[in-house]
């Protein structure tokens, strides 16, 4: 007789399936813990890799310390704060040194590094007198200046302008912005908030930055340092031809704009840094138009370090025969008032 085979009851298939249960569903939120944290990783590495390519991190952070911060980084996701800074006021010392600096010196940014040299701070140290170089990045002009200059209320008795693009009228991308779009102030005191972070990771650990342009500004003076590598440098030269139209448009507005600043006239000098193909002969003709006196000494031999801007040992012998030329004239007005038809002179 054959044996019977066992009958599963009803009660015996819900206890097999109590048993298997828990063991299945530990295995699916494992499993999901696992894609969790994948994802974040990835998310992670993402994150990091765009702020190495994209952002702070992909400058190096060798030129802050208790005088200097990071006024660009040359990449697509951080570029300019220097607008911000000073127009929001994120940076007082620089605010403040700019408002109360004795000799103001604005312009583009051919300015800023044509005057960050020793002699121009041997010059001012000699006289124990302050000085600020104000000028921006993005051929930055009046557009800008003009209203931040409304800001500041400087107490300058003295300003040197480098005629270079000032009164061009096109508006740059980040003046326009910081002037006009009410999202600005946040965006950049979110950048400066960056700058502690990138300081404290790039300075110990250079390896994990990368080597894109950055502009370190000095807060006492505004002066600037440059750090990064892609850089190619080609000799100075001047072009000697008049562009009228230039002429024409600078003149009228430089009357305009001359008036409001609170110096005597004869504390107004103008300038042009040079580069390759600098526009004398049409920074000399507007000079003569305003009835300004224009130092711009043409020293042989000087290079840029990217076509654009002198290498910090031209801006040392530029910056030099600047001083040689104009000291007299800038310390007379810093310490007695001034001779303005003297210095109303053209050169």
């Amino acid at each position: 007789m054959a044996t019977p085979v066992p009958r599963l009851d009803a009660m015996e298939v819900p206890k097999m399936r109590r048993v298997e249960a828990p063991r299945r569903n530990f295995l699916l939120t494992a499993r999901s813990g696992f894609y969790s944290l994948l994802i974040l990783a990835v998310a992670v590495v993402a994150a990091l890799y765009s702020l190495r390519t994209h952002g702070i991190f992909s400058c190096q952070a060798s030129g802050y310390g208790s005088d200097g911060y990071l006024g660009y980084c040359g990449a697509t996701g951080y570029g300019d704060y220097d607008h911000g800074a000073l127009w929001f006021n994120l940076e007082p010392a620089a605010f403040a040194a700019a408002e109360n600096a004795r000799a103001l010196f604005i312009g583009n940014s051919r300015t800023v590094f044509g005057f960050s040299s020793k002699a121009t701070a041997d010059w001012f140290s000699s006289l124990s007198e302050s000085y600020y170089l104000l000028g921006f990045t993005y051929f930055e002009n009046y557009t800008f200046e003009a209203p931040l200059l409304r800001k500041l209320h400087p107490k300058a008795k003295v300003y040197v302008i480098n005629i270079d693009t000032f009164f061009d009228q096109a508006t740059t991308a980040p003046g326009s912005m910081v002037m006009r779009d009410e999202s600005a102030k946040s965006h950049y005191q979110e950048k400066r908030k960056w700058q502690k972070i990138h300081k404290a990771i790039c300075t110990n650990l250079e390896a994990v930055c990368g080597n894109h342009e950055a502009i370190f500004r000095s807060r006492s003076t505004g002066a600037w340092r440059v750090t990064g590598d892609r850089f190619t440098s080609a000799p100075v030269s001047y072009d000697e031809n008049v562009d009228k139209k230039k002429l024409a448009s600078y003149t009228v507005l430089g009357k305009k704009f001359l008036p409001a600043l609170d110096a005597d006239p004869g504390c107004t000098i103008l300038t042009i840094v040079p580069m390759v193909e600098t526009q004398m002969g049409t920074a000399k003709a507007i000079a003569a138009a305003l009835r300004l006196k224009l130092v711009a000494p043409e020293v042989p031999g000087l290079v840029t370090f990217d076509h654009y801007h002198l290498d910090r040992k031209s801006a040392q012998r530029w910056s030099t025969a600047f001083f040689a030329e104009a000291g007299p004239q800038i310390q007379k007005c810093l310490t007695e008032q001034p001779d303005s038809a003297v210095a109303m002179s053209t050169h």
